[in-house]
């Protein structure tokens, strides 16, 4: 079956390299983002050094791959298919949002911390954080320019709600209320709801 070869070597790299990633995110998070060494994410994955270095350039770009991979496993395409759905019900598009935030912090709010933690060294890494925080905001004044006028809380302005926005469904915040305070990611959704149309609608 020579003909399937290319395939079975692109299946095989592609199936490394999530390897390489679950151990790097395992360790990053269990001792640290500075503190773990290629040499360790090589032999947790069980590849060599030269491997993880083929497959992600180094620990920088394996990092940056990581939180590529974040946005990925919060599903934009059902948010944004949620936002179209609900166009003209904007309680009902912030709701929307909210979703999007608790599958992301869920699934890898540990990897957005370590991001923003090895961003205090790594300026790339710093850069790749702000990136994705400019990449939520646009999404919601996007989201918040399409209402008409009216619906906003008055005194609010597009650029405010987005930072009243911001400061309600953060990572921050999500990591209080379900690690410290016992909330089931489905109780801060549905509290992140309330509260944004609470906060933001008139």
């Amino acid at each position: 079956m020579r003909k399937y070869d290319s395939l079975r070597r692109a299946a095989q790299a592609a199936e490394t390299r999530g390897e390489i990633a679950a151990a790097a995110r395992r360790l990053f998070v269990a001792q640290g983002w500075a503190a773990t060494t290629v040499r360790e994410v090589a032999r947790e994955a069980g590849v060599s050094v030269p491997t993880v270095y083929s497959a992600y350039g180094n620990k920088i770009g394996l990092t940056r791959a990581l939180a590529e991979a974040a946005d990925t496993a919060a599903d934009p395409a059902r948010s944004l298919a949620g936002l179209e759905a609900a166009e003209g019900d904007p309680a009902r598009q912030l709701a929307v949002m909210a979703g999007y935030d608790r599958r992301l912090f869920e699934h890898a709010g540990d990897v957005i911390v370590l991001v923003r933690e090895a961003g205090r060294t790594e300026p790339e890494l710093a850069a790749a954080y702000r990136a994705g925080r400019r990449q939520g905001d646009e999404t919601r004044v996007q989201v918040f320019s399409s209402w008409p006028p009216g619906v906003l809380r008055e005194g609010l302005d597009v650029a405010t709600a987005t930072d009243v926005y911001a400061a309600i469904c953060g990572i921050d915040l999500y990591l209080v209320l379900t690690a410290e305070r016992g909330w089931s990611p489905d109780r801060v959704e549905q509290w992140w709801a309330e509260a944004l149309a609470r906060e933001l609608l008139a």
